[in-house]
């Protein structure tokens, strides 16, 4: 390691070195080893090395394989976790990294079985982050680029079974490659996932190719080699298909050799000793084919055979019978025109970073069946392996994305020739790993590295290998939607307005398929306007869908008192989303780097434990299978919303909500539909006379216990008003009000009067997208109230204030009226023609302590917003205080209730207080003032009131997505002009 010119992995210096991609790593092939690999996980002898040519000396440390040295505190290490969305975290210019590069060296000894003696010994590393050098007893065996896919060498002659020998990987951390892995993610260094050691016969399986088609044609194309060189004479390939039921089931046949391909071969003189290749078909009746709804597999058993007919190989894989074509503009899975319905998905855990367990990617999917999710986009790079086989298995479309982006210098890079074959090597090893996984249903060029020759020439290999799936590249797409010459078969636009979208499905010039590959950024409090867009897309011929960004919010669990990731040993320091005192969840920022994009990082549908966001219950609304609508005379309207499948796995319960009446419940007898069917079903209630407004809402849940949900697991709930509220008479003035010397109302139950507020603390959306500036500007969050009189009227009082900001005057009328248990307030805010845009319309007030309980009627029981609501279905709700508010990981506006009616606060003894809306309105109750949340910067910095702080909007402004993508719609907006509200306040 100290002589760098002899060695031959060092001598060309290879993290600066952009041609060079890899030095006797084997081909990329589909054939899995992982069944009877000998795992070289655990823990391995560890240095950090200030840079790839520094001396190793020193006293070794212990590191975790799988496992990111950024996360593990060993050795001291200052090298910890970076977040950078953009910007590279080094200045040097491509193909350059910093002198300064820290670079790992993990080593470990390996026994080689015994019955290991005379086969091929590969040594397979998962992934490791940049750059790969691998040594065995000092010898260089090779090395790779690529940090998100797996490097195999052939180890055969350096390891020998009865004499153990040592492993050495070294991984340089900044490189060439680099520059092409500008993934808004965290920026570690190591291992990342597991490292592998196998076994073959000489004679062997080099791949397995397997295309099933939703016509029940199978063919296997297997490529075979011997690692003596020339294959022996008279091997075969033979192969077995089980049917879905599995080996012993029904429906099992063997496949036959074909021998027109054979032939073929032959007469074009491509036979060789060198390489062999043979296929293997057959075709399968009465198929049962693959979707992402009836995710059917087939096991298929592929052997070599030597000439006396003994096995040398044999590889294992499911098979999943579909087609994916292009028709027109629509993008069609067996025939059918889909919706994708997707979400964009990093490789991550809290505690552990980019190195993730099986079962804990199962819960990842599993979660995302749960909520309506059927597609991922695996961004910005291959995942994990294991995702594939559980996607194929719980049902999923996958977008598979190679391992390309050039964010900060996308322009220079997309044409430099230097770089021409990282392209092209990532995609198609890419290609040649996951091609006979079904859920991958489009090949995807990278993310954010503008377009050029590099594409192209990585999309010619992609067509000329794989023509049964399309591609896709926003960068390609961004030339133009409808533009046939650029690589890319999918218009995959980021964050377009919908506006956009819809005028160009109806244009008359469409030409692809509209999915976005981003869309709707679930940044904090976020994800306004989604249902407006799925109504769009379901109302729109020509648009399909989109990828929601994203999944995970990358908050790493730190301790606040050493400021380190706290790494493997943090389980059991978090719950539902709420970290342990002592413990935060970090962010960009938070382990002393200067140079940074903060929370930007935190753009995901669930919290950093998994803990769903509000938006995952309205994305289950929109994505339901089962529909209800408006009732006719003779009943209420079902369809089924579902491609290929139709309601047998599902069961209902009807509910009754009644205003004034409580809940009344009823079994549900579901109608046979097939898929896009409708049915009329009488209505399950006779709806009382008196009881107020109501609604009916079907809960639907699965009928059987499936493998992403045991029976009765919410699956959806459609809601249908039966009947309007009817309008309130004014209530009977009874007693008297108290106010002070300045016009505020007294009250036993309130510790800070009623007052107007026009202020929220700022969303992400509201600080990104430059609103929360604009409203500081305009003095909004730091008004100065004015009385300007106290007037007696009858039995009331009215007060005229005024509030002054930086750029204009609120002027402020509550009128007091004493009721019967209570007081009635009547307000009124005049806002300048300058305030065309703030936050919020509406009053705040605050409580004494003890009142614990939120019951309300109106939309629930999850948070919900003007424009983020569709999930949120009205009736009767109940949550502790302390629960209503969602811990975003930088505080901010939560908590918010939209359409509520009427609600209470109590406490354990039923005392408390009830309040009375003049229509539904939006309103928060929290433990936080909103100038408590605008200060902090993490939750371990909040401090919690004793009592309630109450928000009561006349008005309240829609979230939007604007910290990436576009703003909420203007009919989301708080406009200036008079507003006008009420609400009545009693004593329990």
């Amino acid at each position: 390691m100290n002589d760098h010119v002899s060695d031959p992995l060092l001598a060309l210096s290879p993290w600066r070195s952009p041609e060079v991609t890899s030095w006797r790593r084997l081909p990329m092939n589909a054939v899995d080893r992982r069944a009877g690999a000998h795992s070289l996980d655990g823990d391995w002898r560890f240095r950090l090395l200030p840079a790839p040519d520094a001396p190793v000396g020193g006293d070794w440390s212990s590191a975790a394989v799988p496992g990111v040295w950024t996360m593990q505190n060993v050795q001291g290490t200052v090298d910890l976790p970076r977040y950078l969305n953009i910007r590279m975290p080094f200045p040097e210019f491509p193909p350059l990294s910093p002198d300064a590069n820290p670079t790992g060296v993990y080593e470990r000894e390996v026994d080689v079985p015994a019955d290991w003696a005379g086969r091929r010994i590969v040594l397979q590393v998962g992934a490791a982050e940049s750059v790969l050098l691998v040594h065995v007893d000092g010898r260089p065996v090779g090395l790779s680029k690529d940090s998100r896919l797996a490097a195999e060498f052939d180890v055969s002659d350096v390891l020998s079974p009865g004499r153990p020998s040592v492993v050495r990987l070294t991984v340089v951390k900044w490189s060439d490659a680099s520059h092409i892995e500008d993934q808004d993610h965290w920026w570690h260094g190591g291992i990342t996932r597991s490292v592998l050691l196998y076994a073959t016969d000489p004679l062997y399986l080099a791949d397995v190719d397997v295309r099933a088609s939703a016509e029940g044609e199978l063919r296997v194309d297997c490529r075979v080699r011997d690692a003596g060189g020339a294959l022996p004479a008279g091997w075969y390939v033979t192969g077995e298909l089980d049917a879905p039921d599995g080996p012993d089931g029904p429906g099992g046949l063997t496949l036959a050799q074909d021998a027109e391909f054979d032939l073929a071969n032959a007469e074009d003189d491509r036979v060789s000793a060198f390489l062999g290749e043979a296929r293997l078909h057959a075709r399968v009746p009465e198929v049962r084919t693959w979707t992402a709804e009836t995710p059917e597999l087939y096991g298929l058993t592929v052997r070599l055979h030597r000439a006396d007919g003994s096995v040398a190989d044999a590889s294992r894989h499911r098979v999943g019978f579909r087609d994916v074509t292009i028709v027109g503009r629509d993008l069609l899975v067996n025939g059918e025109r889909i919706f994708v319905r997707g979400v964009n998905r990093h490789d991550f855990h809290p505690l552990t970073g980019r190195t993730v367990s099986v079962e804990d990617m199962r819960a990842d999917l599993v979660l995302l069946k749960r909520f309506g999710f059927n597609a991922i986009r695996t961004a910005h790079y291959p995942n994990d392996p294991a995702l594939y086989d559980l996607a194929d298995e719980i049902g999923f479309y996958v977008v598979d994305e190679a391992d390309i982006e050039s964010h900060d210098h996308a322009h220079e890079i997309a044409d430099d020739p230097r770089y021409l074959n990282a392209f092209v090597d990532r995609v198609s090893r890419m290609v040649l790993r996951d091609k006979n996984h079904p859920s991958v249903i489009v090949w995807s060029l990278g993310n954010e590295s503008d377009y050029g020759a590099n594409h192209d020439a990585a999309a010619g290999w992609v067509r000329r290998h794989d023509p049964t799936r399309p591609l896709q590249y926003e960068g390609a797409a961004k030339r133009g939607w409808a533009d046939p010459h650029v690589a890319s078969d999918i218009a995959c636009p980021m964050y377009a307005p919908l506006e956009d979208c819809v005028a160009h499905a109806l244009s008359g010039l469409q030409t692809k398929p509209l999915i976005q590959c981003e869309y709707s950024h679930a940044m904090g409090n976020s994800n306004g306007t989604l249902a407006d867009h799925w109504a769009a897309i379901e109302a729109t011929p020509g648009l399909q869908g989109g990828f929601i960004w994203e999944f995970w919010d990358h908050g790493i669990l730190q301790s606040v008192n050493d400021g380190r990731p706290v790494g493997r040993g943090g389980a059991g320091l978090y719950d539902n989303g709420v970290t342990a005192p002592g413990y935060r969840w970090a962010y960009g920022g938070d382990f002393g780097e200067t140079d940074h994009d903060g929370a930007f990082i935190a753009d995901g549908v669930v919290l950093p434990d998994r803990t769903v966001k509000p938006v995952m219950y309205e994305h289950r609304e929109l994505a339901a299978p089962l529909r209800l609508r408006g009732f006719r005379h003779e009943g209420l309207v079902l369809s089924n919303h579902q491609h290929f499948r139709g309601l047998e796995w599902l069961a209902g319960e009807w509910e009754l909500s009644l205003a004034h009446g409580g809940t009344l419940t009823a079994a549900a007898d579901l109608p046979d539909l097939r898929p896009g069917e409708t049915a009329v079903v009488p209505l399950p209630f006779e709806l009382p006379a008196d009881g107020g407004e109501a609604w009916l809402t079907l809960r639907v849940t699965t009928a059987e216990d499936l493998p992403w949900a045991p029976r009765g697991t919410p699956v959806c709930a459609p809601q249908v008003r039966l009947r309007a509220a009817e309008p309130a008479g004014a209530p009977a003035v009874s007693g008297r009000v108290e106010t002070d010397a300045e016009g505020l109302l007294v009250h036993p139950l309130l510790t800070s009067s009623p007052t107007l507020s026009l202020w929220r603390a700022p969303t992400d959306n509201d600080e990104l997208g430059g609103m929360a500036l604009r409203w500081r500007t305009w003095g909004l969050d730091s008004l100065v109230r004015k009385l300007v009189s106290v007037r007696q009227e009858g039995d009331g009082v009215t007060v005229l204030s005024e509030y002054a900001a930086t750029a204009g005057v609120v002027r402020h009328r509550q009128v007091f009226t004493p009721v019967e248990g209570g007081v009635r307030v009547d307000e009124q805010a005049e806002l300048p023609e300058e305030f065309d845009d703030v936050a919020r319309v509406g009053t705040v007030f605050e409580t004494v302590a003890g009142l614990d309980l939120l019951e309300w009627f109106g939309q629930g029981p999850w948070e919900s917003y003007p424009d983020r609501s569709g999930g949120a279905p009205v009736g009767h709700h109940r949550v502790p205080v302390d629960e209503l508010f969602t811990p975003y990981l930088r505080p901010q506006e939560s908590g918010g209730r939209h359409g509520v009616r009427r609600f209470t606060l109590s406490a354990p003894d039923a005392t408390g207080l009830a309040v009375t809306l003049d229509e539904p309105r939006q309103i928060s109750v929290t433990r936080y003032r909103a100038e408590d949340l605008t200060a902090a910067s993490h939750h371990d910095e909040l401090v919690p009131r004793a009592g309630c702080v109450v928000h009561l909007d006349a008005a309240h402004r829609g979230l939007g997505t604007a910290s990436c993508g576009p703003d909420t719609f203007p009919s989301y907006l708080v406009a200036p002009g008079v507003h006008r509200w009420s609400w009545t306040l009693r004593v329990l």
